[in-house]
């Protein structure tokens, strides 16, 4: 996979959504510091989520992949990522109780820091400053200074990245995951009227719960009820970060990405020919592919290639992402080009991107029956071609935003000013998170029943 590869070679490759930094020198330098710190994971992590992913690809585990839009400084905070982590948990426990298997949990945190943007300016009240691309990059704030992008900033995302990494490896091993922790916040959220139709699921967790204990298998006896498996992943964009971060394995001699356990190529940067997948092809980590409508068959056999030349089971996750009413226009030809070339690949739904729409209002928002109805027909797709929905992968927040309008909550355009804070794109707040966990769930159950009917 890597021979003949350097991580310098996407610089001789056509870089988009990249930013032109004024000082080279000072991009430089910069890259020189991070190249000596120690990696933000390890290559043996890298290693065990692939193992985990194939067993996705293989339909014996299923993906839950969420988080931030993009990261932010002003936000960052142990509470935050506190949150965002606990919800990722309840999604996990409902999402394993509808599909019967194992969830692979990745967040999108610890290094979501730069966006791709449709345009390279914007413009305000008749002032034209280019677009912000991420706290990485350059500043949110509408003035012609913060919009000057800072290589700087890379070091401030490394620390704030090892920061979260440190906490998500405590929550994760420190009790905070414990499984009957996580079931009672569930019932928390079943217990309020508006979610009463989630009960019957939630009673029977519960009931799944206090049995174990009855039977003794409880936290103390069992280290894998009071811990969990969490990974992080980000869009690849900035490819001097990646590169200063990129290391060889002392196991394997092989180069690994090691700003964060799964990588992904944006639907804006999967050229075969560009830079991103230049870089993404030479590292070991589990790499993610956005698929959007304009992606082509032949493209998409390309990629098959360049990315995972060895068909290594785990190796690369499709993230479809179309729009509701769409799925059935372009995921098909997809799924069948795959099966053409006997890929061994997970699909995934990123319901998200394609149901961006402006309210009302005038802000930019995601109806929530938009995101169900995107999941709804990624699974019918799936049922209808033979293959497998691998999982889901969502911008969420573990806090109380109103950002997407619709779930049990009821978020309408009038509601979108009260805590709107993203600094890009609008996402699940932590009651919506979980009512889509339990909707996705419901088509997992009647995935399972369909294969017991078959015999499977």
């Amino acid at each position: 996979m890597s021979k003949g590869w350097t991580k310098t070679d996407w610089r001789a490759k056509p870089r988009v959504q990249m930013p032109d930094y004024p000082d080279p020198a000072a991009v430089a330098e910069v890259a020189a510091r991070l190249s000596t710190m120690p990696p933000l994971v390890f290559a043996g992590e890298a290693r065990k989520l692939k193992r985990a992913l194939g067993e996705v690809a293989a339909g014996r585990a299923f993906l839950l992949q969420g988080g931030d839009c993009a990261e932010s400084f002003a936000e960052f905070s142990a509470d935050n990522i506190r949150d965002t982590f606990k919800v990722l948990l309840q999604m996990a426990i409902v999402l394993t109780w509808g599909a019967k298997l194992p969830v692979v949990k990745i967040g999108r945190m610890a290094g979501q820091f730069a966006k791709p943007r449709s345009a390279s300016t914007e413009v305000i009240d008749g002032v034209e400053l280019p677009s912000y691309r991420g706290d990485i990059i350059n500043g949110f704030d509408f003035t012609e200074e913060a919009r000057v992008p800072d290589p700087a900033r890379m070091l401030h995302a490394y620390t704030q990245a090892a920061a979260s990494l440190n906490l998500l490896r405590a929550f994760s091993t420190g009790g905070f995951a414990d499984m009957h922790r996580v079931q009672s916040w569930i019932s928390g959220f079943t217990d309020e009227e508006d979610a009463k139709r989630y009960r019957e699921v939630a009673n029977r967790i519960q009931d799944a719960m206090e049995f174990m204990t009855a039977a003794g298998v409880t936290s103390d006896k069992v280290n894998a009820i009071g811990t969990v498996d969490f990974y992080t992943s980000h869009e690849a964009l900035l490819l001097e970060y990646e590169e200063a971060l990129c290391r060889i394995d002392s196991t394997s001699g092989l180069p690994v990405a090691g700003s964060g356990h799964m990588i992904w190529i944006g639907d804006r940067t999967r050229q075969p020919d560009g830079a991103h997948v230049e870089f993404a092809r030479g590292v070991q980590n589990p790499i993610g592919l956005k698929c959007g409508p304009s992606l082509s068959t032949d493209d998409l056999k390309v990629l098959l290639k360049r990315l995972n030349p060895e068909n290594e089971a785990g190796r690369l996750t499709l993230i479809a992402r179309f729009g509701a009413g769409k799925v059935g226009d372009h995921l098909p030809r997809l799924v069948r080009a795959v099966e053409e070339e006997g890929a061994k690949v997970v699909w995934t739904c990123d319901p998200m991107h394609g149901n961006t729409i402006k309210s009302a209002t005038g802000y930019k928002t995601r109806p929530f029956e938009s995101v169900l109805r995107e999941v709804r027909e990624f699974f019918a797709v799936h049922k209808a071609e033979g293959t497998i929905p691998g999982g889901v992968h969502f911008e969420m927040t573990g806090k109380d935003v109103t950002e997407c309008t619709g779930g049990v909550r009821a978020v309408t355009d009038e509601d979108l000013s009260d805590r709107y804070h993203t600094a890009c794109d609008p996402r699940l707040n932590a009651s919506q998170s979980l009512e889509l966990a339990f909707l996705v769930a419901e088509e997992l159950q009647d995935r399972r029943a369909m294969q017991k009917a078959a015999g499977m």
